[in-house]
């Protein structure tokens, strides 16, 4: 009976796994079949009744506002930049600031594809980078790799710490108990990013030329993220730390140049910081929230909750009363960003830098970009609540761990890179799978943020080979036809940085 009940669990997840490998469904569209199969096996096989159904519906639907908030106020910002060129005016500048090849990979296709996740994400650092490596020489295969491989290190807390969000609600964990063990692992990656890039761009001969900047830039901008992390800056810790590294790449560049070098352009430092000013102001906004207490502590007056009564099964089971996950309405990082996003609307019309169909691009653009992704979170939100609720994930757990026994660290990473590569994201992953890596780990013994760290470094990673991303970041290099190439360049990368999260997962638990 229990391996019955087993195998029916894990036929939701499966069912996403086939319908989007072997059939190419999109996340929504598979994520909404996975969703109907859990209602339908929670009734059938673990009693679940009308009115549980409905309940854990309606605390799926709060867990998801806490991501969806963020989703559309990071698509509403960054419309915004994009129409009123404070994105160009950023890619001129950097690209104006060195002339040397391998300074440009790092700055470039690392640390400024990293700033673009940090601020917006979902695919929006392939797209926008990809095109730039173009028009500074790269074939379009290797301008899709290298944004691909430089911002994955910083997907999990990059934009405004959504798939950290993700993992919390889904884990129901603090944020001080999970974020730094996430924060040193993805401090190692950031290293084999680095690593990474100038491989791709020039293999040993790039390497042994930009070898000392990349360390001292991984080294400053894990370095950052980590202490960000400990100080509760969780939001913008990936923000934080690619403008860090950002910095020191420019500094290096600037200190190496040849004054007496014609070739120079002279970079219009007084136009492209008024242009950039957005970002700017994205910063005061979220450092005021976050460190000024008596204004924290008023934009978080308003509390959305729900109380969730006690609910008995059809069995005679009873699940004990809750509350849904508080959403705080004028608080939240996602609220933080329409702050900012209606700030720079502000200033571009009275400084006339939007185009007259501004209003209908940025419409356009977020609705575009941010429906099927609504729609595929609220599905698996859907989904993982009904599973966690009805039991299902901890049957799944049990199992897991009498399989994987004491080399589950080996497969962690990989089962949430198979979670992130189903769904193009990170946050889904952590949606997925971050419970079910919590209840193996209390199963086994191990220490639950270590492996919930390992679950989330190999959904950023698994997230940049997502077929949807590379799609996009094709599409504007006009590889609409290799995407499959693509992809296989940017797995192989991917799959050896994720080797390496195994062996180090299985190395800290066996020591423990």
């Amino acid at each position: 009976m229990i391996i019955i009940d087993t195998l029916f669990a894990a036929l939701p997840l499966a069912l996403i796994i086939v319908l989007m490998i072997g059939f190419h469904w999109s996340g929504a569209k598979a994520g909404a079949a996975g969703w109907i199969a859990a209602l339908i096996i929670a009734v059938l096989r673990f009693a679940a009744n009308t009115e549980f159904l409905i309940w854990a519906q309606i605390d799926g639907v709060f867990r998801a506002a806490q991501v969806l908030y963020i989703i559309w106020g990071a698509l509403f910002f960054f419309r915004i930049t994009e129409a009123n060129g404070a994105l160009n005016a950023m890619s001129t500048m950097l690209r104006q600031i060195s002339p040397d090849r391998t300074l440009q990979v790092l700055i470039m296709g690392w640390a400024f594809t990293s700033f673009l996740q940090s601020v917006g994400g979902f695919g929006v650092p392939m797209a926008v980078v990809a095109p730039i490596m173009v028009g500074i020489g790269f074939e379009p295969l290797i301008a899709v790799v290298l944004p691909a491989l430089g911002h994955s290190w910083a997907v999990s807390f990059g934009s405004l710490g959504v798939s950290f969000e993700a993992l919390k609600t889904a884990t129901g964990l603090e944020g001080a108990v999970i974020a730094p063990d996430m924060a040193l692992l993805l401090g190692i990656v950031c290293f084999f990013a680095g690593f990474s890039v100038l491989w791709v761009a020039g293999g040993r001969h790039a390497l042994r030329a930009g070898l000392w900047p990349m360390l001292v830039m991984a080294l400053i901008m894990s370095g950052v993220q980590y202490l960000s992390v400990r100080a509760g800056l969780y939001n913008i810790a990936s923000m934080l730390s690619a403008l860090a590294g950002l910095a020191t790449g420019v500094i290096w560049a600037r200190l190496r140049q040849d004054k007496s070098d014609s070739n120079i352009t002279p970079i219009p430092w007084s136009k492209h910081l008024v242009s950039i000013l957005p970002y700017m102001v994205l910063l005061l906004v979220i450092f005021s929230a976050n460190l000024i207490h008596p204004l924290a502590e008023f934009l978080g007056r308003v509390r959305i909750q729900v109380a969730i009564p006690q609910v008995t099964l059809a069995n005679g089971q009873v699940i004990s009363a809750s509350k849904t996950k508080a959403l705080s309405l004028f608080g939240h990082a996602g609220a933080l960003l329409f702050y900012t996003g209606f700030l720079t609307l502000l200033v571009s019309k009275i400084q006339g830098t939007l185009p007259p169909d501004a209003g209908k691009r940025i419409r356009t653009g977020m609705i575009r970009s941010g429906w099927t992704s609504t729609l595929g979170i609220l599905a698996m939100v859907g989904m993982a609540t009904t599973m966690e609720k009805a039991g299902m994930v901890p049957l799944l757990s049990h199992a897991m761990a009498d399989i994987a026994g004491r080399l589950y660290p080996l497969i962690s990473p990989f089962i949430g890179a198979l979670g992130a590569f189903m769904t193009g994201s990170n946050t889904n992953s952590n949606v997925l799978f971050g419970a079910f890596q919590q209840q193996v780990a209390q199963t086994l013994g191990y220490t639950v943020p270590l492996i919930l760290a390992i679950q989330n470094a190999g959904a950023a990673v698994g997230s940049v080979f997502a077929p949807a991303k590379i799609i996009v970041a094709c599409s504007t290099v006009g590889l609409s036809n290799r995407e499959g190439e693509a992809l296989r360049h940017i797995t192989k990368y991917c799959l050896v940085i994720l080797v390496i999260l195994a062996a180090l997962g299985l190395l800290i638990t066996s020591v423990e």
